[in-house]
């Protein structure tokens, strides 16, 4: 039933993301487009998205929070890291880095796959190819990792 509800909630962001404007970069780009403002061509529509997804995310977790449990299972699984450090703050610039360049963000970009353009699989590639990088040098790097057993003979 879960995965029902998953897959429901998914296609209800997406059919959002396409009717918004928000899977097409150019909306994004040209809100980014603060040059156009004096121009009269700076498109407003990221704004009011993002707005109302506040809007609704901020209402949605006080009420599904106000429960003792989720519908569908067993406890919550909310994110337990409190503190800002320099692998979230340069996550944070690379992403916001790469949304101004290209004007894709994840969720947009796997929509746009569905219109079959280049650039949203090329984007989608690029995504996935940095996510295995950077997992690597995380566990590369992490100072929990285990030093490798010794082989013995």
């Amino acid at each position: 039933m879960a995965i029902f509800v998953q897959f429901a909630i998914g296609l209800l962001f997406g059919l959002g993301l396409v009717v918004s404007g928000m899977s097409n970069p150019a909306t994004v780009l040209g809100f980014l487009d603060f040059a156009a403002i004096g121009a009269g061509s700076w498109d407003p529509r990221l704004a009011f998205v993002l707005a109302g997804a506040v809007g609704v995310a901020a209402l949605g977790y006080r009420v599904v929070l106000a429960r003792k449990q989720p519908v569908l299972a067993d406890t919550f699984h909310l994110p337990t890291a409190t503190s800002v450090d320099a692998r979230l703050v340069a996550g944070a610039a690379i992403f916001g880095v790469g949304w101004g360049l290209v004007g894709f963000c994840p969720g947009p970009a796997f929509v746009a796959l569905g219109t079959g353009a280049w650039p949203a699989f090329l984007f989608v590639a690029a995504m996935l190819a940095g996510m295995a990088a950077a997992r690597e040098l995380a566990r590369r790097f992490s100072p929990n990792r285990r030093a490798p057993a010794a082989s013995g003979a």
